[in-house]
């Protein structure tokens, strides 16, 4: 059964533009805290090459730009948006510029931490933690920064098989 909760979301684009978690329903999807000046922003790659080969079954990967950790992402979204296109052809959505942690996280961070604690903490320790959830909007797993994009493509498989 789809979950109300997941599905009931909803935040902003990098260009402003509503996004509705309820067109989600029945994919898996990938939620990622991104920044362009971290030690893992070449993950963007990975991420891309993950959406590519498994977009067209039914992932969708969805980035959040977060300056909480180091100040790694301090550009606007202009700068955010040419950054991931010019340096990792990123395809998949980026979502506006996010707080993850915190009184004013985003509300789908703050869901997501919700359901899946990380080493028994609910907050986020760095960029690039990664939150697969299910088809039918159920958190599946949670991943630390230093889990490669690739080394989920297992868990993905599963969920798109299910």
């Amino acid at each position: 059964m789809a979950n109300p909760e997941f599905y009931g979301l909803s935040t902003t684009t990098l260009q402003e533009q509503p996004f509705p978690f309820s067109q989600l329903e029945g994919k898996v999807v990938l939620i990622v805290n991104v920044a362009s000046k971290c030690g893992f922003t070449p993950q963007y790659k990975g991420l891309e090459e993950l959406y590519q080969q498994y977009k067209d079954r039914g992932l969708v990967i969805l980035g959040f730009p977060c300056n909480q950790f180091g100040g790694q992402e301090p550009g606007d979204a202009g700068a955010i948006g040419e950054f991931c296109q010019r340096n990792f052809g990123v395809t998949f959505p980026i979502m506006e510029k996010s707080d993850v942690n915190g009184n004013d996280a985003n509300p789908v961070f703050k869901y997501l931490k919700s359901q899946k604690k990380q080493f028994m903490m609910e907050m986020i320790k760095w960029n690039f933690e990664k939150f697969l959830v299910d088809k039918s909007g159920q958190v599946a797993a949670r991943f630390s920064s230093v889990a490669t994009p690739a080394s989920l493509a297992p868990e993905i498989e599963k969920l798109l098989s299910a």
